[in-house]
């Protein structure tokens, strides 16, 4: 009997099982990872002394990144590929989890500047109609001292001079907010 060319098939030892185990990555998406790590380098990089000391970094990393920020042009394009590469070699979980906390706390401080313009806008336009959300909001808010803001801020409206009595009112009503 001569064997079929499929028949090569059953001369292979078991041990295949295992093969099937490894996960094989194509050269393609390496660059792809090498380049996102990159990316999140030059995040770092981007980042002030302040917002790195919040980031978990090891010691060669940090400095890595302080040369990169010190780095003009082509020397800050390789420090970033060194960056990358150092990134390779550690878990960027951390990294990126503390990134995007310090992200989302600045969305969140936006969005709170953006409810608080409004929340003033209201107050300037509407008066005592919207003094009562404003101490529904914020219980301990002087009535007495908001309501004269919101009058020179009126008068200053009116008068088409500079907004000063509205950011007075603004910075009051971020500084309720802070407290609450």
């Amino acid at each position: 009997m001569t064997k079929q060319p499929d028949d090569w098939l059953d001369d292979v030892p078991d041990n295949e099982e295992e093969d099937d185990e490894i996960i094989w990555v194509s050269k393609s998406e390496i660059k792809r990872d090498a380049e996102e790590l990159k990316r999140l380098g030059a995040e770092l990089v981007e980042l002030s002394n302040n917002s790195l000391d919040k980031i978990p970094l090891d010691e060669d990393l940090r400095a890595a990144i302080a040369l990169a920020q010190k780095i003009k042009k082509e020397g800050r394009r390789r420090q970033l590929q060194l960056i990358g590469k150092m990134l390779r070699s550690r878990d960027e979980d951390p990294i990126r989890q503390a990134l995007d906390k310090l992200k989302n706390r600045h969305n969140q401080q936006v969005a709170l500047f953006h409810k608080l313009e409004m929340l003033r806008d209201r107050l300037v336009a509407e008066g005592d109609d919207a003094m009562a959300d404003v101490l529904q909001l914020y219980p301990n808010a002087d009535r007495q001292q908001l309501r004269s803001m919101i009058r020179n801020a009126q008068k200053e409206k009116a008068a088409n001079k500079p907004p000063k009595a509205s950011r007075q009112i603004f910075q009051y009503l971020r500084e309720l907010a802070e407290a609450s």
